[in-house]
């Protein structure tokens, strides 16, 4: 299959005829309609007089961790707070049970300008053909020192001998400026049971 082709797999979805507002930064938004009490709630809310982040890391969006969530067991979570992190993450696969209800939850941090629109893209392919693509609105947040969690809607796992194998997943952040923040792949393997 072309790269091309790939890609196209992992391009967000468009909505015709939105298009995102002008980017602004922080200052701008901060003097924005400084009297329109509302605004300034909505300013407020998007954490625009808080810290803007550390000075030896320039990145916008934090990812920290992905986390697969089963009612009564320990989450299983990826960290990808890190580049080395990222990098073990394909030759690492973990297990989920066939048939189980599952909500995908990511924790990130936003630091130095507020990001609009983030979204959250994944595709999984197996032996190399896509079985499933998911894309899921984080929204748009302001820097803040403590940590955001979004969680997202339950799903199931497919079950059945035809279902149980290796998947390799391919995920990425993007905003609505078409910023990718962090793209990594990784894997998993559908079994009958969590050994």
């Amino acid at each position: 299959m072309s790269e091309h082709v790939e890609d196209d797999d992992f391009a967000p979805t468009t909505t015709a005829g939105y298009r995102p507002g002008e980017k602004k930064s922080i200052d701008e938004y901060k003097d924005l309609d400084a009297a329109d009490e509302s605004l300034n709630k909505w300013k407020a809310s998007l954490g625009l007089g808080q810290v803007a982040g550390p000075s030896n890391d320039d990145r916008k969006v934090v990812i920290l961790q992905l986390a697969l969530e089963v009612k009564g067991r320990p989450d299983v979570a990826l960290d990808l707070s890190s580049k080395e992190a990222l990098a073990s993450l394909k030759n690492q696969p973990f297990v989920i049970k066939e048939g189980v209800e599952y909500r995908m939850k990511v924790k990130f941090r936003i630091q130095h300008d507020v990001v609009s629109g983030l979204k959250y893209l994944q595709v999984v392919k197996r032996k190399g053909i896509r079985v499933d693509k998911t894309e899921e609105m984080i929204g748009s947040y302001g820097p803040s020192e403590d940590p955001y969690e979004k969680k997202f809607i339950p799903e199931e796992a497919p079950s059945g001998m035809l279902a149980r194998g290796h998947y390799d997943a391919k995920s990425k952040f993007v905003d609505d400026d078409g910023v990718t923040h962090i793209e990594w792949a990784w894997s998993f393997d559908i079994k009958k049971d969590w050994d």
